[in-house]
C-alpha cells in the first residue's frame, strides 16, 4: 500500500541515495528533461565529419558569347553535408562567372572578316581537401584560356572553415596578434635553400593568405610568376608546425606528438 503510494521522484530520490549519489533529489519528469538538454546540446557541439563529393553546377550560359566571340564555361562545386558550405561555394561562383548565369540572350558574333569566332574558356572546380576535427579545408582550382594567347592561366585557391564559428579563416584569424615577422622570418628559414636559388632575399617575402593545413606544417600558396616562373607553376613553401607552436592560436593549432629532446 505504501509503495502504491509513492511518487517517481521519490522511487529516483531513492535510487540515487542507494547507489551512493550524493546529489539533490528531483522529480523522474525533470531528470528526462534535463537529459534531453544535455542530450541535444551534445548534438549541437558535435564536429560532423565531412561528406562531400563533386557535381556539375547548372548554368543558366554554358557557352556565352558576344559579338567578339564564345567563353564555354565548365563549373564543378561540391555537395557536403553542410549546406552553409555549399552556400558559399554557390554565392562565390556566381560572384566570379556572373555571364554564365545570365538570362540575357547571346549577341550574334561578327563574322565580317571571314575568320573563326573566337573561343575562349573558363573552368572553376571545387573540391575537399581535408579536415583536422573543427577546422575544414577546400580548394577551388581555376583556368582561363584566351582565344589566341599563347597559354591558359589557372588559379588554385585554398579555404579554410571554422566548423564550429562556420566562417571561412583568413591567415590572421588563426596567428597570435603580433606575430606576423616572426611567422615570415620563420617561414623564410624554412625555405632558405629555395629561395635564395631563386634569387628572393629575404626583404622581398610577403605572407600568403592563401594556404592550407599540411602533413607537416602550414603551407603557404603563392601565385604564378610571384616567386618562380610559369613553368615552375604556383609555389608552396612550407612552415613545419614544430617552429609554430608560440605563433599559432592554440584552437588551430593541430595535436601534435610530444617529440623527445635532441
Amino acid at each position: 500500500m505504501i509503495q502504491a503510494l509513492l511518487k517517481p521522484w521519490f522511487l529516483v530520490c531513492t535510487l540515487a541515495i542507494g547507489g551512493g549519489v550524493l546529489a539533490g533529489c528531483q522529480p523522474k519528469s525533470d531528470v528526462q528533461s534535463e537529459a534531453a538538454k544535455q542530450q541535444s546540446q551534445n548534438k549541437e557541439n558535435a564536429i560532423s565529419a565531412i561528406k562531400a563529393k563533386v557535381v556539375p553546377v547548372k548554368l543558366t550560359k554554358p557557352k556565352a558569347c558576344d559579338a567578339e566571340g564564345c567563353i564555354q564555361y565548365d563549373i564543378q562545386t561540391v555537395n557536403t553535408n553542410l549546406k552553409w558550405i555549399d552556400d558559399y561555394f554557390i554565392a562565390r561562383i556566381k560572384k566570379a562567372d556572373p555571364i554564365a548565369f545570365s538570362t540575357a540572350p547571346n549577341q550574334k558574333i561578327n563574322t565580317s572578316d571571314g575568320a573563326a569566332p573566337n573561343l575562349s574558356q573558363s573552368s572553376t572546380y571545387v573540391r575537399f581537401v581535408s579536415q583536422y576535427y573543427d577546422q575544414a579545408t577546400f580548394a577551388i582550382q581555376s583556368y582561363s584560356y584566351s582565344a589566341g594567347a599563347a597559354h591558359g592561366m589557372y588559379h588554385q585557391e585554398f579555404v579554410n572553415f571554422d566548423l564550429n564559428t562556420k566562417k571561412r579563416l583568413a591567415l590572421e584569424d588563426i596567428l597570435v596578434k603580433g606575430v606576423e615577422q616572426q611567422v615570415l622570418d620563420a617561414l623564410y628559414d624554412a625555405n632558405t635553400m629555395w629561395l635564395e636559388q631563386h634569387n628572393i632575399e629575404r626583404s622581398q617575402l610577403k605572407l600568403s593568405d592563401n594556404f592550407y593545413y599540411g602533413a607537416n606544417g602550414l603551407v603557404f600558396v603563392y601565385p604564378l610568376y610571384e616567386l618562380a616562373s610559369y613553368a615552375e607553376g604556383m609555389t608552396e613553401l612550407n612552415l613545419p608546425y614544430a617552429a609554430m607552436t608560440q605563433l599559432i592560436k592554440a584552437e588551430y593549432l593541430p595535436s601534435l606528438p610530444h617529440y623527445p629532446a635532441p
